[in-house]
């Protein structure tokens, strides 16, 4: 198998984004601003989260560290692909395509884990906010983080190795800005049934168990606030989770519109596209979401700005 290996491709060529060439320089500089936005606004929210001592609380610890996944994420994908615009250049080595598989996996996986840690706190902060502080103590604060990481770098190392053993006869273009698992697997001259069913059987821990775990921890938030109705709730209830639902509602319904409606070989311009929206767009938005909707975020960023003003 080994042998096999060594024998087969050693680059990739991805053709990138269904775009005219003169779309090229626009296209380009959108997803520069993009991508620039996407750093400086996550980096932004962890700096905002570490300086202002009123941020130290369960629900901003899991914040910074999904704006650390945020930037990880589209730096995994958004720099080759600005290069691959710039210098007119399709080449990827294999190596480079592995790591680069690996990586958006790994951060992928660390999103939909997080964003379900993320969930449990806010349903023990509607649901039960008497203890909040003793049940969300620090201990499992990190247990939530790690946990997720740890789960991360195995189902990324899973896949990779799987991807690993495969060999790439016939063709080496991929149809698609960077390398997709399902993209890469189509290409494959081997028998991928040991991968795909990894890709279902692991799918399910690492994206629809989380994804219910998140309908069912909304589901008894709402009940909470259901038996005991009242204006004032409702807007404490919005103010907490609505930053957080709407965020879960981009990045489920990216990988539902990709992933789970089934598509035709024709549609891979479709693809691209809704793969352009949860690797690029959605984390730019995120930042803005957290802040846009969130008191505390907003107040720590006057008193900050304040601060440099008093100051200058």
């Amino acid at each position: 198998m080994r042998r096999d290996n060594q024998s087969s491709v050693s680059e990739f060529l991805l053709l990138g984004l269904p775009i005219q060439q003169e779309q090229q320089g626009i296209i380009f500089a959108l997803f520069l601003i993009m991508y620039i936005s996407t750093v400086l606004g996550n980096l932004l929210i962890i700096l905002l989260i570490r300086i202002d001592s009123r941020l130290h609380t369960p629900m901003y610890f899991f914040l910074s560290h999904l704006a650390l996944t945020d930037v990880s994420f589209s730096s995994v994908i958004a720099p080759k692909m600005l290069i691959n615009m710039q210098t007119q250049s399709q080449s990827i080595s294999r190596a480079g395509c592995l790591s680069q598989t690996y990586f958006f996996l790994f951060f992928g996986t660390i999103e939909s884990l997080l964003l379900t840690s993320m969930a449990y706190d806010r349903y023990v902060a509607i649901c039960h906010p008497l203890h909040y502080t003793i049940i969300m103590s620090q201990s499992l604060c990190f247990l939530l983080v790690i946990v997720p990481w740890v789960l991360s770098f195995a189902n990324a190392l899973l896949h990779t190795l799987l991807l690993d053993c495969l060999s790439f006869y016939r063709e080496n273009t991929l149809h698609h800005f960077f390398c997709d698992l399902s993209a890469l697997l189509k290409l494959s001259s081997s028998d991928t049934t040991i991968n795909e069913m990894a890709i279902l059987t692991v799918g399910e821990l690492v994206i629809t168990l989380p994804f219910i775990c998140i309908l069912v921890s909304y589901g008894y938030i709402v009940s909470t606030i259901l038996r005991v109705p009242s204006v004032k709730g409702i807007c404490k209830t919005l103010s907490t989770c609505g930053s957080h639902l709407s965020v879960v509602s981009l990045y489920y319904g990216a990988i539902i519109g990709l992933y789970i409606i089934p598509s035709s070989n024709e549609s891979s311009g479709k693809d691209i596209i809704v793969a352009v929206l949860y690797t690029l767009v959605i984390p730019m938005l995120n930042p803005f979401i957290y802040s846009l909707r969130n008191k505390d975020m907003k107040g720590a960023f006057r008193i900050i700005f304040s601060r440099r003003k008093f100051s200058q």
